[in-house]
């Protein structure tokens, strides 16, 4: 028998079509059998975020940036053609046309086949998140449980 394949991705970008991607070949490996692990760093976690406001005990700086930050993987922006906005409308009405399955249900997808999505716990701290405000069935962790995965990784993306 052989040992399994594994894929780690590194989500450090907080742009709607980044974060597609990285779930697209990530649901993509899981398909083929893949051991898939996602860690989400800095503005990766956006992905994680929840859509609704949770009330969690937070400094001054921790506020601003959730406020600053967009809450949830719908809400963010586009990396280029941004519009003010417009440019997620419209990649999702083009999506929708297409039976493209739009971020969060590819990150739903991601959770049935077992990819493991994981918060960076020290950039958490630095950007004021709290578990509360992030998606159940995730797992928190540093840099070097990602570098674990990754050493044994056949395919090591940063996205």
């Amino acid at each position: 028998m052989t040992e399994k394949k594994k894929t780690t991705i590194v989500l450090f970008s907080g742009d709607y079509d980044k974060a597609m991607a990285a779930y697209i070949i990530a649901n993509g490996a899981a398909a083929y059998d893949h051991e898939v692990t996602i860690f989400h760093t800095f503005w990766g976690l956006n992905a994680l975020r929840r859509d609704e406001n949770i009330k969690v005990k937070k400094g001054f700086m921790e506020k601003v940036f959730g406020k600053m930050m967009p809450r949830g993987a719908d809400k963010m922006g586009l990396s280029k053609m941004n519009f003010a906005g417009f440019g997620p409308k419209m990649i999702k009405d083009i999506m929708k046309k297409h039976n493209a399955m739009p971020l969060p249900q590819l990150i739903e997808l991601a959770q049935e086949q077992d990819v493991k999505l994981v918060a960076c716990t020290m950039t958490m701290d630095l950007l004021g998140l709290k578990e509360e405000e992030l998606i159940e069935s995730i797992e928190y962790a540093g840099v070097a449980a990602y570098l674990a995965d990754a050493e044994i990784g056949n395919v090591n993306l940063f996205i």
